[in-house]
């Protein structure tokens, strides 16, 4: 069968003449990048909605209420699984394919979810929230990937950062959900002259999120492996099958050229895969040095101090209610997922290293604004609440169109084939880490410095982050995976050394 006659023609390129490509323009594409964004989806529900379960898992269980180590224990817990499921999920990835490593995900995400909904002790609970941060873990790597590796070049980053915004719908959602459960389960009702409560709430929080994890399951096995890892490990027939959907015979040939090439570098090396290689091996080294790096400033800019604790800054602020402390982060979260739609557009037209730069120095004039504000109230100024409200606001839009997804794109595209699901597993490792850090520091570090200094170092990271991307991260836009690969040879080792590099398989130190 010649490549002219696989069905499934996309229609990018019609007698030789080049199409604009949308993100629209194939279906078939956006269906598998909406489906293996669920797994973002799972992401970012869990994150947020443990901050309003915690609240009634006090109520159930004494024991919780009396003991900050456990309140700690049951919302680090998932981040420790996502470490855990994040380093090993690049194996999975490498050796099974992203297709199984998403439905592992979401089995051990599901598992987790009832067995959370129905813990009957907060040590199964904590149980549960482990099986789902492993999940959540593995998840992390495999979407960003899989989107990847199907994505024409000309629109990778945008499709890749679908998979963000479904981290910060998620997170939206968990707040709709907090909220709507709140209201309508855990009111009081007025029962013959007395007051009633709806039990259990905080399992109907925990246990929804299996339904997003059963329905990826479902549709997932509906869904093709990776062509790129159908085509360098299993069956390049199989792989020709689906890139046959995805791009139109022109454009197919150009694209099944690149791959055989990989291939043909892939079997001349020397040694298995490991991951000793991605420190050995001087290209590798780089790239995931930069992709590493991206992940980590992500946090230590201070995203999830924003995003985990926005109804106590806003506290801080001056803002004594709680509601409209709540409601305000509500918002946060809803500038977070529109602006991550804005990033979607600009990644793939401003690219990947101009998006960032911006995006940081946007963030460290918030952070300076928030750390005015703060400085002025412990000065004895009043009204100034509004001040670190606009630092807020002004944080979530700088940040979210930039390195929101920019981190995650990059890590989708830098990594040679035979190392992506490694550097990729091991990047979103130092992400959950780092995550983890933040997350666990922050109220600390206020009290122990005050706010206002607090942002100041925040604001410091981020000037570290601007050198960090102007110097180490290049620009990938719209570049191949085979060209972007040429990037880190070129650095290591200079354009004439370049093609042979990774041939010699990492003697050089």
């Amino acid at each position: 069968m010649t490549i002219e006659s696989f069905p499934g023609s996309s229609g990018y390129i019609d007698s030789g003449v080049d199409k604009k490509i949308t993100y629209f323009s194939n279906t078939y594409v956006l269906g598998l990048t909406v489906i293996a964004g669920i797994g973002g989806l799972l992401f970012g529900y869990d994150t947020g909605v443990i901050s309003g379960a915690l609240l009634y898992i006090r109520d159930e269980f004494e024991e919780v209420d009396k003991s900050s180590f456990l309140q700690e224990t049951i919302v680090s817990m998932a981040l420790v699984g996502a470490m855990i499921g994040a380093g090993g999920g690049g194996w999975i990835n490498d050796t099974y394919g992203r297709k199984r490593a998403t439905l592992l995900a979401d089995v051990v995400f599901a598992l987790g979810s009832f067995v959370m909904a129905a813990a009957p002790d907060p040590y199964v609970l904590i149980f549960g929230r482990l099986l789902v941060g492993l999940g959540v873990g593995v998840a992390s790597v495999t979407a960003p990937m899989y989107i990847a590796e199907a994505a024409p070049s000309e629109i990778r980053g945008g499709l890749v950062s679908t998979n963000v915004l479904m981290i910060t719908g998620g997170q939206f959602l968990s707040y709709l959900v907090n909220l709507a459960f709140t209201e309508v389960f855990m009111c009081s009702f007025n029962f013959q002259g007395g007051s009633f409560k709806v039990p259990g709430t905080w399992r109907w929080m925990l246990g929804v999120a299996a339904v997003p994890a059963i329905v990826q399951f479902v549709l997932m096995l509906l869904m093709p492996e990776s062509p790129r890892w159908l085509y360098m490990k299993k069956s390049k027939s199989e792989a020709i099958v689906v890139l046959s959907k995805i791009y139109d015979p022109y454009r197919l040939e150009e694209e099944l050229d690149q791959l055989s090439s990989t291939l043909e570098e892939e079997n001349q090396r020397k040694n298995a895969v490991s991951y000793l290689d991605v420190f050995r091996i001087k290209e590798i080294r780089l790239a995931f040095f930069a992709g590493a790096g991206l992940q980590a400033f992500q946090q230590f800019t201070g995203i999830n101090t924003v995003m985990y604790y926005s109804p106590t800054i806003v506290q801080m602020a001056g803002f004594s209610s709680n509601q409209l402390a709540l409601l305000l982060s509500l918002v946060v979260a809803l500038m977070n997922a529109a602006g991550t739609v804005v990033g979607i557009y600009l990644i793939d037209h401003f690219g990947r290293r101009k998006l960032a730069l911006s995006s940081l120095f946007g963030v460290f004039l918030s952070l300076i604004l928030l750390s005015a504000a703060f400085f002025l109230q412990s000065s004895g100024s009043t009204n100034v609440g509004w001040i670190a409200v606009l630092g807020l606001a002004l944080y979530i839009a700088f940040f979210a169109p930039g390195m929101g997804p920019v981190p995650w794109t990059v890590n989708s595209e830098i990594y040679p084939q035979s190392y992506r699901g490694i550097c990729g597993g091991m990047s979103a490792t130092v992400n959950w880490i780092s995550n983890l850090i933040v997350a666990q520091s922050f109220l600390s570090v206020a009290d122990a410095v005050g706010t206002e200094w607090t942002f100041l170092i925040l604001a410091a990271i981020t000037v570290a982050a601007i050198s960090f991307v102007f110097v180490f991260v290049p620009e990938t836009k719209g570049l191949t995976f085979e060209e972007v690969e040429k990037i880190w040879k070129e650095k290591a080792w200079g354009s004439s050394h370049g093609t042979e590099s990774l041939l010699e398989n990492g003697d050089e130190s």
